[in-house]
């Protein structure tokens, strides 16, 4: 994915408003991996493939997402109790 950002023109960088739409997409699904063309079809809009795939890359080099061969996941948990235990926690 590093190469995406090299290679792409000026015309395909995200908006907030894609990059959030997109976050809110991945919250939000049922499922717990979603392929790239599945996530493009449960998108509100249309997106770019190649947005949305520097997308994924900022998400997942944020810790937001996990990016496999068998798709998209969301990771992130922000509850603050999950916080607390792994900042108190020890470390194995």
């Amino acid at each position: 994915m590093v190469q995406i950002i090299k290679t792409l023109k000026a015309e395909h960088w995200p908006t907030l408003n894609t990059v959030i739409m997109v976050e809110d997409t991945l919250k939000k699904m049922n499922e717990s991996v979603i392929s790239v063309a599945e996530l493009k079809r449960k998108l509100p809009r249309q997106v770019n493939h190649n947005t949305l795939m520097l997308i994924l890359e900022y998400l997942e080099r944020s810790n937001k997402i996990a990016v496999s061969l068998r798709g998209v996941t969301w990771i992130r948990n922000a509850h603050p109790n999950l916080r607390k235990a792994i900042l108190q926690g020890m470390e194995l």
